[in-house]
């Protein structure tokens, strides 16, 4: 192996502090069985002399930090407590702290000496190719305060795996297990801070914000792990400001002033987030407060509870300080310890004899002006001028500068040693200080778990503590800055919980302040990105019609579901469609209903006439009361048919309201076809057309065959194509409830059939449209179907352009119009007749009336046949009611042809014969 000697560097001029052996190097230590190393920057900086050339010399140091002063202390007191204690029965533990004055270099000095062999004369650091049973100086350390300090010096002490435990290092790399492998802590990392501040802008609605950070491990982690979870939560970094690590750098006071301006000039950004060291936010703040900076500043835990900054002269200028601290815990014993340090001895404590010191030569000055003179004191001043003047002791000044959190995580990380020690000492003598080495401590310190404020924490996978956070919020108090607690923050649950209602109050009293880059977009609105590289920096557009935002800030408008619902533009949320259709309370509905209503009266009206007169000839003639009856109830299916068309549509209504029209309207149709054929042979006289006539007419048949075939077209159009409800989206806001035919086809081709029915039954009725005066009912059929056809020819057109909860009003309308029609053309005449022409509703009176007709008829096809048949010998005269001819004047008799009948030549018949076969005709209508 090879031995490396640790060399005496000088510390200064002065022989005092010259290090004339290594035990001069070490700033305060106790023997003990096991010792414990501590590494602390109890000064802020290491002067560095100008104009000499550069050797390999440690400055003296200057700026004496008091918070780090007191973990020193904290360390040394729980040392003291384990000693007095039952935890390590017959052990006693020591301790070498060393001051690293934030330096690297210096820090690295110091863990070489924690590498030297036990027990060596010459502090030999020996080089091995295994080390596992090799005993260095120390089984475990402490510290060290900053983050950049403790990744150098947890590499040196990874070479033998000596435990390190920190109360202050919170960077998020030393969680890495593979590069850190030795290093604990008794705090949360970078990460979960960073989420709480992270959480604190959101709960706070900022988005906008400027961050700055010192140049160096700690400042750069930070702000990296800062920056991914501003960007996680749309948060947008506006600027960041990085200040020298070190205030010897000559180019300190100039970056400070360039980021106090870049403050000033980002007006819009109202909140600051600050990663630095203590003595840089000092600086930083007195240049804010010269320039009137007037912020929120979200703290670090480094420096969120320092007293020393909470008590700068108008403080309170410059805004609101919240920030996040180490959850602090009873130090009530501490307390008393710092009451009785006067006591204690400082020849082994060179920081307690150094604060005695400073504490005399400030003595004279007030709180905050004796923190200043304490911090700009360097070494060589001290030792120089101020040896020979009293020592005045102030422990009031101790007690007013304590930060709980620091001193609870280094008394934590005492404690965690402590009980490894413990589980390693079980079955070892463990005053041998080789009973066990360091990588063995620190096996047994992954296991550790330590009751703390009756709760018990130990170390995760990382090696870290993840307990939780303070939110400290700086308050004025009776015209003192206080640095008061508002709620807690669970790192492992990312919430924060408040003790008070008072205490929420002032947590919540921060979103009053506005730190964003755009107006934020109300709900109804969306973010639109501008040329800006930043996405917080947007213009506010109104969501468009059918789209709402129901957020703040949203970046784009959801569509409303389903075109169920509608949105008008700039909406939060999205409405209910109307559902439309023809409601039993629509005006137009009660007028169509009572129209249709009016119509079944007249129809139980007429039926209550005609069968009153049963047996009269109207009645009669109109095809007897079997056939009136068929054709009024057909009539009244129509009329009930357009109930059908009201209200909700439901599968039950659409399927059967087409159906029952269509086939009421068929079997209407088919009755008066054959009354129209019956009308048509009873008085046609062309013996072709009679013959036809009489094939055509069979009435049960053809009435069951036309409304047969209708009901086959019906059903199938039910069974293939059925109707069915559908929701109708072509007009906004609306949706209209309405009966999908389910096939165009099908509706057209029954509609069309009984078109076909309507227009044979019109060609009929037009043959026989000459009929008596007082009997012209085929006339008022051909009336009936026109009214039909020019309804449903309107209807067509009207029908395929009219949409809305009005379609089928539509219907309802043409199938009134032509049920009216035909109703009303068929039987109001007889009607009519019935009651205010009952003179012509006689036997007598309708045979007269049909002599007449006949005799007319009967004379004209005579004449016909007496061109065609002019050399015939006998003069065939018509036969009137009192066949009153020529030749009845001379013989009696008459020669006569029946009307309707072939010529009966030859023959002459009896003028009662005549008679009776006219009437034969007229009983056959």
């Amino acid at each position: 192996f090879v031995i490396f000697l640790i060399p005496c560097f000088v510390i200064g001029t002065d022989v005092a502090l010259s290090c004339q052996n290594a035990d001069d190097f070490v700033g305060a230590s106790s023997p003990g069985d096991i010792i414990i190393g501590g590494l602390f920057a109890v000064h802020s900086e290491m002067l560095h002399p100008e104009g000499d050339p550069i050797k390999p010399v440690i400055q003296n140091c200057a700026g004496f930090e008091i918070q780090v002063f007191l973990q020193t202390l904290a360390m040394i007191h729980a040392i003291e407590t384990i000693n007095n204690s039952t935890l390590l029965p017959g052990i006693t533990l020591g301790y070498e702290i060393y001051d690293t004055c934030a330096e690297v270099t210096k820090a690295m000095a110091s863990a070489l000496r924690f590498l030297s062999k036990f027990n060596s004369s010459e502090d030999a650091v020996e080089f091995k190719c295994n080390y596992s049973d090799y005993i260095p100086r120390v089984k475990a350390v402490i510290g060290a305060t900053y983050s950049e300090v403790s990744m150098a010096v947890s590499r040196l002490l990874a070479l033998q795996l000596i435990p390190q435990v920190s109360p202050a290092s919170s960077a998020e790399i030393l969680s890495d297990k593979i590069r850190f492998p030795s290093f604990f802590r008794t705090i949360p990392s970078d990460f979960h801070q960073t989420r709480a501040m992270t959480h604190l802008i959101c709960e706070s609605g900022w988005n906008w914000i400027g961050v700055i950070a010192t140049d160096d491990d700690n400042g750069r982690f930070a702000l990296e792990s800062f920056g991914v979870q501003a960007m996680a939560n749309n948060v947008c970094i506006a600027f960041k400001e990085m200040l020298p690590a070190y205030l010897s750098d000559s180019t300190f006071h100039s970056k400070v002033d360039h980021a106090i301006e870049k403050i000033v000039k980002e007006t819009r950004v109202n909140v600051i987030v600050v990663f630095m060291r203590q003595f840089h936010v000092l600086k930083l703040f007195k240049k804010a407060i010269e320039r009137n900076v007037n912020k929120i500043w979200i703290a670090s835990d480094n420096w969120s509870a320092a007293v020393k900054i909470s008590t700068i002269p108008n403080v309170r200028q410059l805004g609101t300080v919240v920030g996040f601290g180490f959850k602090s815990g009873d130090i009530s014993s501490f307390q008393e310890f710092l009451r009785n340090l006067h006591e204690k001895p400082t020849e082994n404590n060179k920081f307690l004899r150094e604060y005695i010191v400073l504490s005399s030569v400030c003595a004279h000055l007030e709180y905050h002006d004796f923190q200043k003179c304490i911090a700009n004191q360097s070494q060589d001043n001290l030792l120089k001028n101020d040896e020979s003047k009293p020592q005045i002791w102030r422990d009031d000044f101790l007690n007013a500068n304590i930060e709980a959190g620091f001193i609870r995580s280094t008394t934590l990380a005492v404690y965690a040693i402590a009980h490894a020690i413990k589980r390693q000492c079980k079955d070892r003598d463990c005053k041998d200080p080789s009973a066990f080495t360091p990588w063995e401590l620190l096996e047994e310190l992954k296991k550790v778990v330590i009751i703390d404020d009756d709760k018990e924490v130990m170390f995760d996978s990382d090696g870290d503590m993840n307990i939780s956070y303070d939110v400290l919020l700086w308050k004025e108090i009776d015209g003192q800055m206080e640095i008061t607690t508002v709620a807690e923050y669970d790192a492992e649950k990312g919430g924060f919980i408040f003790e008070d209602e008072e205490k929420k109050k002032d947590f919540l009293a921060l979103k009053k302040v506005q730190s964003t880059c755009s107006q934020h977009c109300r709900p109804g609105q969306v973010k639109k990105v501008t040329e800006s590289p930043h996405t917080c920096c947007y213009e506010c557009i109104y969501c468009p019609e059918n789209h709402y935002s129901n957020k703040t800030d949203m970046d784009y408008c959801y569509l409303c579901n389903n075109k169920t619902y509608w949105a008008p533009i700039n909406s939060s949320t999205c409405y209910r469609k109307t559902i439309y259709f023809l409601a039993w309370t629509d005006w137009f509905a009660i007028f169509l209903l009572l129209l249709s209503a009016f119509g079944v009266v007249l129809v139980l009206s007429i039926c209550v006439i005609f069968t009153k007169n049963l047996d009269t000839p109207v009645v009669k003639a109109s095809g007897g009361l079997t056939v009136c009856y068929i054709i009024l109830f057909s009539h009244f299916l129509i009329f009930l048919s357009t109930v059908f068309f009201i209200d909700v549509p439901t599968e039950f209504k659409c399927k059967t309201r087409q159906a029952v029209f269509g086939i009421s309207f068929t079997l209407c149709i088919s009755c008066i076809l054959i009354k129209s054929l019956k009308i048509l042979l009873a008085f046609s006289f062309d013996p072709k057309l009679q013959n036809f006539l009489k094939c055509m007419y069979k009435p049960i048949p053809t009435v069951v065959t036309c409304t047969g075939i209708q009901v086959v077209i019906c059903t199938s159009w039910l069974i293939f194509r059925t109707p069915f409800v559908s929701q109708n989206f072509s007009i906004p806001r609306v949706i209209i409830l309405e009966c999908n035919e389910g096939s165009v086809v099908a509706f057209g081709i029954m509609l069309g059939y009984i078109a076909t029915l309507a227009f044979i039954c019109f060609i009929f009725a037009f043959k026989g449209r000459k009929l008596p005066e007082n009997y012209n009912e085929a006339k008022f059929i051909t009336f009936g179907m026109l009214i039909y056809f020019i309804a449903w020819i309107v209807f067509i057109p009207v029908y395929a352009t009219t949409f809305g909860k009005y379609l089928p009003a539509v219907e309802i309308i043409v199938v009134l119009i032509s049920n009216y029609g035909i109703l009303c053309c068929t039987f109001l005449p007889k009607c009519y007749i019935i009651i205010y022409k009952q003179e012509t509703n006689t036997k007598s009176a309708f045979l007269k009336m049909v002599y007449t007709y006949s005799s007319k008829s009967a004379g004209s096809v005579a004449v016909s046949q007496v061109s065609l048949d002019s050399k015939s010998s006998s003069f065939r005269a018509p036969i009137t009611d009192s066949c009153k001819t020529e030749n009845d004047s001379v013989s009696g008799n008459c020669h006569f042809q029946v009307p309707g009948q072939p010529l009966i030549k030859d023959k002459v018949l009896p003028k009662n014969a005549a008679r009776t076969m006219v009437r034969k005709r007229v009983s056959s209508i």
